[in-house]
């Protein structure tokens, strides 16, 4: 399967690039029910109650991984609302919610905010999720649509508002592009793929996007749509059509999804192996179990699609409440193990590169 592939690209390259050490589990004992790949996975049970929201991209891995951890662990209730990206930080501050996915990290204003969360430690960023952004369109007769960062840019600024413009039949001169109004859809919600989205933009193609990047959208005009699936659904119901979603959204819903150029001049389709390419020149950011990743998406090597982002898992590496503490760590530990990272593999998302993995699972360990 081409995820798997993606799983193990991403770790070569990333081994290489970053030189991270595998921790590894320091804990070898089988646990009930939990084999994967003929070594058993170590789940730590709890019972209790745990509510988390955020990240729309990671729903469908988040939902597998509480199904998972529920049938092997009895008396545990795990409820994750899919309310973006944005509103999940916002409830962790609050202290609504246990932890918080996000697909971006921690905007220097919010990091006391949610550090006082965390009686004696910090709010920490857990990557459990990285996966590609597609840029999904639907155009009556157009099936192999190819866009440079810059005519991308056009487009979601509204510069660009016909299908036959200049711009993109330069990108696509055999293309027979009809005259349709562009109809751009983007998130409503404040949201981490927005935010990486246009981060891409604004890092690409700063001439033509000079809004920056945020998790609440920006540009004028277009259509808003709440979550990546609302994304997804708004650009299959109308022709004329684009927006941009996490890679399993737009392949759940069956759309055509656009080559980007990268920073090497090529137009690069989204594959495993592509997005593999450009998650090799990340590098992570934060300090010790803060495990923050900074993505080049200027990446200058061949064939690599430039769009991807991660996922964290936004928690206190202290001050988590005594009835919240071991369900917190069982659960994550779960996810960052090697069975729940392969169980993403047929959802459409990409397992953690083995490096990170295991940093990411002795970080889970070191919650107090």
């Amino acid at each position: 399967m081409k995820l798997q592939r993606y799983g193990a690209i991403a770790g070569l390259a990333l081994a290489a690039t970053l030189g991270l050490s595998a921790c590894g589990s320091d804990n070898n004992e089988p646990a009930s029910g939990a084999t994967a790949a003929g070594s058993a996975a170590a789940v730590d049970c709890a019972t209790g109650t745990l509510n988390a929201q955020g990240s729309s991209a990671q729903k469908n891995a988040m939902a597998e991984w509480i199904k998972a951890y529920q049938q092997k662990c009895a008396g545990t209730t795990i409820n994750y609302e899919a309310s973006g990206s944005g509103a999940g930080i916002q409830a962790f501050i609050a202290g609504t919610a246990d932890f918080a996915g996000s697909d971006s990290a921690l905007k220097p204003e919010e990091q006391p905010q949610a550090d006082a969360k965390c009686a004696g430690g910090k709010a920490i960023h857990l990557p459990m999720v990285i996966g590609p952004v597609a840029v999904a369109y639907n155009v009556s007769g157009v099936d192999n649509l190819q866009l440079k960062p810059a005519t991308l840019a056009k487009i979601f600024a509204g510069k660009v508002t016909k299908w036959d413009d200049a711009a993109i039949k330069a990108d696509n001169p055999d293309a027979k592009l009809p005259a349709t109004t562009i109809q751009t859809v983007h998130r409503s919600d404040e949201s981490g793929t927005t935010d990486n989205f246009t981060k891409f933009l604004s890092k690409t193609s700063e001439a033509d996007w000079t809004l920056g990047n945020a998790k609440a959208w920006k540009a004028p005009g277009g259509t808003g749509a709440k979550g990546s699936d609302g994304v997804a659904s708004s650009v299959k119901g109308a022709d004329g059509s684009i927006g941009y979603m996490e890679w399993s959204f737009a392949e759940n819903a069956g759309l055509n999804m656009a080559k980007i150029g990268n920073g090497n001049g090529e137009f690069a389709a989204l594959t495993a192996e592509a997005a593999g390419k450009t998650i090799a020149g990340a590098k992570i950011d934060g300090q010790g179990d803060d495990l923050k990743l900074s993505i080049d998406y200027n990446t200058k090597e061949a064939g690599a699609y430039p769009i991807v982002l991660a996922t964290y898992e936004i928690v206190c590496s202290k001050g988590l409440a005594a009835d919240k503490l071991a369900l917190v760590k069982g659960l994550l530990g779960y996810a960052a193990s090697a069975e729940g990272q392969n169980s993403l593999t047929d959802l459409g998302y990409a397992p953690l590169p083995e490096t990170v993995r295991t940093k990411v699972e002795t970080a889970v360990k070191n919650l107090s």
